[in-house]
């Protein structure tokens, strides 16, 4: 995953507050979730939020090109069958059960499609319910090679081996899959979390400890002869992030299912595949173009990451989507700590915020270089409920953060609609959610297409140093400071005749130094 999703350690505080006013926030409080740095001194003064004074069909674009499989009892391949086949939320991930080895073992295994290996706890770990036990196994084989995975926060370590796995609701069979056995984690496996593995749905050049790793979808389409593809549904929309019960959703392997979207299905190019990296075109708020250079959107990379929680930005462009929210927004006063994550703005439970905040628009460049479309979601998706306080009041959350190497198109926008990951054609597709509606009405929509005679014609850099790149140009650096050393060594055998006789004047440096490659 791209970043590690959030964990619900939730602080429960008892305030008296003030009941008065209308549709307002009382005050924050402080949010454990995501692990923002831990708010120094006392708690916060609360914070009073007052309202300010109030003062054509689209062209329809391709469709699946047959990629809609209808579904087939009888074959490899039933998608009803994995319709609702998810469990989750957004603020611990959505998770599908698996069965592993023989006999199986079941473990509930999170969905991610920002990373590439296939893992499960393979030891007990306080923060998991179950742990595959390889000793259990009878087909389970060792490769006997440590692997080791970090992400934006949290990593593990484990061993590399293969077992059979069956999906009691996605593809019939059994299949032969490399898998992790993690073995060590550090902000891996969190408190409150329900799954106890990770499925890695990107490309093996992610994958670890090299890309020769067959990652568990290659090995689905190769074993199970499904069409290279895939579709994602989350169905948390307006629901309590990491609240006590769970969201469905349905991952749909091999196909599209037409009864998990409404209206048409957009796509755009993937433009590198490692991550599903896409371009994106600009972001409105309330309608109004933040005016920002294209590059900015997709400096070092914009993706699509099932596996973050929130919807992140780059710090330049997070910045200007809180101005503009803060401008256009009903609300006159916001602490700093709301937009950053380290505070809940609350209001009472007859109220609905949502109205006083505005709406955020992706546009995204169409398979058509020459026009785009555009992917909206309303409030109700990134100013989530998170914890009500008593009978009165329900706390809410920001979900969008700043990011430091990307934008990351995670649960807060994924959550509003069906994602297709057509790996086959080299595109992702976005179609409107059924489930994506809070109160009987839609929280997200698509419209287009749009000219891109207002954007530059590429807005990814043309140097782009993902980690395939950084892995050829480390292990050239390496080669070349072996070189030099050796020809140090054989200057330093010849016979003394032949050397170069030093003054006093003459200096010799010899320094060399190791190239040390940093995972992501």
């Amino acid at each position: 995953m791209g970043t590690p999703l959030a964990a619900p350690g939730l602080l429960l505080l008892l305030l008296l507050v003030d009941t008065a006013g209308l549709c307002r926030a009382f005050f924050s409080l402080p949010l454990r979730v995501s692990r923002p740095a831990a708010p120094s001194g006392s708690l916060p003064a609360p914070v009073v939020l007052r309202p300010a004074s109030s003062s054509r069909q689209p062209d329809p674009p391709s469709g699946a090109d047959g990629l809609a499989l209808a579904s087939d009892p009888g074959g490899t391949l039933n998608l009803l069958a994995m319709v609702e086949n998810l469990q989750g939320d957004s603020g611990r991930g959505y998770y599908l059960e698996m069965l592993i080895g023989t006999p199986p073992q079941a473990l509930n295994i999170l969905v991610d499609t920002g990373s590439s290996n296939f893992a499960v706890a393979g030891v007990p770990d306080p923060d998991v319910t179950s742990y595959f036990n390889t000793k259990l196994s009878s087909t389970y084989k060792s490769q006997g090679i440590d692997v080791t995975v970090k992400y934006s926060q949290g990593s593990w370590t484990g061993v590399l081996g293969t077992d059979v796995i069956t999906i009691p609701k996605g593809i019939y069979g059994s299949y032969t899959i490399n898998i992790a056995t993690i073995l060590e984690s550090e902000n891996f496996f969190l408190p409150g979390v329900k799954w106890h593995g990770i499925l890695g749905l990107a490309y093996n050049a992610l994958a670890k400890p090299s890309s020769s790793v067959e990652t568990f979808f290659d090995s689905l389409v190769r074993q199970a002869k499904i069409p290279n593809i895939f579709s994602l549904q989350m169905c948390g929309a307006g629901l309590p992030v990491s609240g006590s019960g769970t969201n469905g959703g349905s991952l749909v392997l091999g196909g599209i299912e037409p009864s998990l979207y409404k209206g048409d299905i957009w796509y755009t190019p993937i433009k590198e595949e490692w991550y599903y990296q896409v371009e994106i075109l600009k972001l409105e708020v309330g309608g109004q173009n933040l005016e920002l250079d294209c590059r900015e959107y997709n400096a070092d990379k914009a993706i699509v990451d099932s596996g973050t929680t929130l919807l992140r930005l780059p710090q330049k462009v997070f910045s200007a989507v809180v101005q503009a929210i803060a401008r256009t927004s009903l609300i006159q006063e916001f602490s700093s700590g709301f937009w950053t994550g380290s505070q809940l703005a609350c209001w009472d439970k007859t109220e609905r915020p949502w109205s006083l905040f505005p709406k955020l628009s992706i546009y995204l460049r169409d398979e058509n270089s020459s026009r785009s479309f555009r992917i909206s979601i309303l409030p109700q998706l990134y100013i989530q409920p998170i914890l009500g306080i008593g009978e009165t009041l329900q706390c809410y959350r920001f979900g969008i953060s700043s990011s430091t190497n990307a934008l990351v198109i995670g649960a807060t926008v994924m959550e509003g609609f069906y994602v297709i990951f057509d790996r086959a054609q080299r595109r992702v597709g976005f179609a409107v959610s059924p489930c994506a509606e809070v109160d009987g009405s839609p929280v997200s929509e698509i419209e287009g297409p749009f000219t891109t005679a207002d954007v530059a014609s590429n807005c990814i850099s043309s140097v782009s140093f993902h980690e395939p790149v950084l892995w050829i140009a480390s292990y050239a650096l390496m080669s070349l400071c072996g070189i030099i050393l050796l020809i140090l060594i054989i200057l330093l055998l010849i016979p003394p005749r032949c050397q170069h006789r030093y003054t006093d004047n003459d200096v010799v440096n010899d320094e060399s130094s190791l190239v040390r490659h940093r995972w992501k």
